[in-house]
């Protein structure tokens, strides 16, 4: 469970994760970057509890500081430059409260998928949404988090702390001031 204060989420769409965290108790302000989805957002229950700005979470535009920054279901992967990778990071280092932790949760690409660079695979194929993601791995986004004052606290292969390895589909990386001692 968080520590007492607001959580803070980068991608906040029709509020998956906002919604039951607002529902425990905590207060959850969130960013998108599109309006429509924020009003999607507020039709559901719960959803005119949730405090959204409509902007660019790598600028991370909103005032204060959160004990809680995340970002689940690859949305970092939204800004589509290194850069503004790189400016999100430093834009939650100082939203960032002290102690406090930025969650990541991301995919990892299985290379095995691309042989000779390129694979087209269907396993199911339901509704399409266009799309498009500037993927990091989860050393880059390390090293984007060193230059932005911030270190890794803890890496899982997934949301029930399971070792992070060379075989995980998925990684949950926590983020913490540089200097600061784990708690």
């Amino acid at each position: 469970m968080p520590r007492p204060g607001p959580a803070l989420e980068l991608g906040t769409g029709r509020g998956r994760v906002a919604l039951p965290l607002a529902a425990m108790g905590v207060q959850v302000h969130g960013i998108d970057a599109s309006a429509a989805i924020v009003e999607r957002l507020r039709a559901k229950p719960g959803g005119e509890a949730i405090d959204v700005t409509v902007g660019d979470f790598a600028a991370v535009p909103v005032e204060g500081r959160y004990p809680l920054v995340y970002g689940v279901f690859n949305t970092f992967f939204a800004p589509l430059t290194q850069d503004d990778q790189l400016r999100c990071f430093a834009a939650v280092g100082r939203r960032l409260a002290p102690g406090g932790a930025f969650v990541l949760q991301g995919f990892v690409p299985d290379q095995s998928l691309h042989p000779g660079g390129q694979s087209v695979r269907t396993t199911h194929l339901g509704r399409l949404y266009p799309g498009a993601i500037r993927y990091a791995w989860p050393s880059e986004l390390d090293l984007m988090a060193r230059l932005a004052g911030l270190r890794l606290r803890a890496r899982w292969g997934g949301w029930r702390r399971e070792p992070f390895g060379p075989d995980s589909g998925v990684h949950v990386s926590v983020y913490e001031h540089a200097g600061v001692a784990a708690s």
